[in-house]
């Protein structure tokens, strides 16, 4: 596995540390070396990155303030000297929290945490086999909506959002609310031409018209590609490049 990470400090002498520990270690790959949040922001427009270090204390845009702003962020590690804005990070869902001078062993510890976390959820999303060639055939399904039972023909799906208990599923003409989880319509659908992308979504492959960074362009929507999901995605889209 290879973790493409992004330092995001404006401190120069923070960031040349940082970036000697992630060349030391072969399972990461520096993309960019950022001074402040607003070439953050550009970078992650540009490419896919799976783990932030990220510096608090910076002019213009706080890291946390700069963590808040994003609809969508990569994992996220903390490297500060301040220690009393620990709490304050954790309630963001950092993965750590490493407090400057960072010692090398210490920054191993928070890239073996990353590691653990990331190998369990890419685990946790590879596509499961159907339990029956039958269900793999299968064209359409039914729900319940309106307080109608709806056919629902996987040809017409363009894209399913989540909404807590409850599903819209956007097709070409309609949309249609169903009380039904996300997962639960992930198991339904069953097949890679129906990759879950976000936590919230879930896109007809046949329906996407093109991919930009950590977006997929969908019905003139632009929808986000969830960290956790991006490899196996990808996985899905590459199988159908041209050699």
């Amino acid at each position: 596995m290879t973790i493409r990470c992004l330092i995001v400090d404006d401190e120069i002498h923070a960031r040349r540390v940082l970036e000697k520990y992630i060349h030391d270690l072969p399972q990461l790959e520096l993309v960019q070396s950022c001074k402040n949040a607003i070439e953050a922001m550009e970078a992650l427009r540009k490419h896919s990155i799976d783990l932030m270090f990220l510096d608090i204390n910076m002019p213009k845009l706080t890291g946390l303030n700069f963590l808040e702003s994003l609809s969508n962020p990569p994992l996220v590690v903390i490297t500060t000297a301040y220690r009393e804005y620990a709490v304050d990070a954790f309630d963001l869902d950092v993965i750590d929290y490493l407090h400057k001078p960072i010692p090398f062993p210490r920054f191993i510890r928070a890239v073996n945490k990353i590691e653990e976390k990331l190998m369990a959820q890419n685990h946790s999303i590879q596509p499961q086999p159907s339990k029956s060639n039958d269900r793999q055939e299968k064209s359409f399904i039914f729900v319940k909506a309106d307080k109608k039972t709806i056919k629902l023909n996987f040809k017409d799906i363009c894209y399913i959002e989540g909404l807590g208990d409850y599903i819209k599923i956007h097709t070409a003409k309609k949309t249609i609310i169903s009380k039904l989880t996300i997962k639960k319509m992930e198991e339904l659908l069953a097949s890679e031409k129906f990759p879950r992308i976000h936590k919230s979504f879930i896109v007809a492959l046949d329906r996407v018209e093109a991919i930009e960074g950590n977006q997929v362009e969908i019905m003139g929507m632009k929808l986000p590609i969830g960290q956790i999901y991006r490899q196996a995605f990808m996985e899905v889209i590459n199988s159908y490049l041209k050699k």
